[in-house]
């Protein structure tokens, strides 16, 4: 099931289109490795532009995606909506705030977000959620500034810049992960009563154009329009003027890495 970025207009559209897919490979093993039934639910947890919810859909009967933002639950709708897919249920929630009925769901997915929610309450409620023998995968992705090439190095250095240039450099705490190195995600998964967490890696290659570049970073909390204001153009002149020089053709290739961490729920 495949949905294409110019399949529905507006906001929706926008964010979706800028977003890293996870790799088919990572979606075949997550179904293939949790076994779902067919006739089960769903649960994605900061569902963002529903990234997960909707390769995964194929083996669900129902899916519950789940944001604080209504601006991603409205990508979800859309999307949903565009492809006939009624059996996606979008809301607009705090993970840790959401209700729902003991053992409702066979498998809970979080991409790039566990580190952003209440983990202890987050996995306390998720583990109670799910069916016996269900499981929680951890997602996670690159973006493409994390690298050691010329380019990379280029885009880390504007975006830092432009950070600091319109007071955001709080929009990204400092020692953010600290909490998740002193206790790692496993250690808080196994408190809430799963068992031990498996990690699989995987890696896809990945061509960016500069226009998709500049949405990525309009696309992340890290500058939004609200915060680059009528400094966007300045933004997009200063990112062209340093990495023009480095995209081969105009093209910037990166391997980005993917991975998830899949625990179960005891039977």
């Amino acid at each position: 099931m495949r949905f294409a970025a110019g399949l529905y207009q507006g906001t929706a559209g926008y964010y979706d289109r800028y977003r890293l897919p996870y790799p088919e490979t990572m979606i075949a093993d997550l179904a293939c490795l949790t076994a779902p039934s067919g006739h089960g639910r769903l649960l994605d947890l900061a569902c963002g532009t529903g990234q997960l919810t909707f390769p995964l859909l194929p083996w669900f009967a129902e899916a519950w995606a789940v944001d604080r933002e209504a601006a991603m639950v409205d990508v979800v709708r859309a999307k949903a909506a565009a492809a006939g897919a009624d059996r996606v249920r979008p809301l607009a929630v705090d993970a840790e705030t959401l209700r729902a009925p003991p053992g409702h769901f066979e498998l809970a997915v979080i991409g790039n977000a566990f580190h952003r929610l209440n983990r202890d309450v987050t996995a306390d409620l998720v583990f109670g959620w799910l069916k016996p023998g269900g499981c929680l995968a951890l997602c996670w992705s690159d973006g493409p500034w994390p690298g050691e090439a010329d380019w990379q190095r280029a885009l880390a250095d504007v975006v830092e810049r432009w950070r600091q240039k319109l007071g955001a450099g709080d929009r990204v705490p400092a020692g953010w992960n600290l909490p998740r190195r002193r206790r790692p995600d496993h250690e808080v998964l196994a408190a809430a009563g799963f068992g031990t967490a498996v990690r699989r890696e995987y890696a896809a290659g990945h061509r960016w154009s500069l226009p998709e570049l500049a949405g990525f970073v309009r696309a992340t909390a890290v500058l939004p329009a609200s915060v680059r204001g009528d400094q966007a153009a300045a933004f997009d002149a200063d990112l062209a003027a340093s990495l023009g020089r480095f995209g081969e053709s105009g093209v910037f290739t990166q391997t980005v890495s993917f991975a998830c961490d899949l625990a179960r729920k005891p039977c």
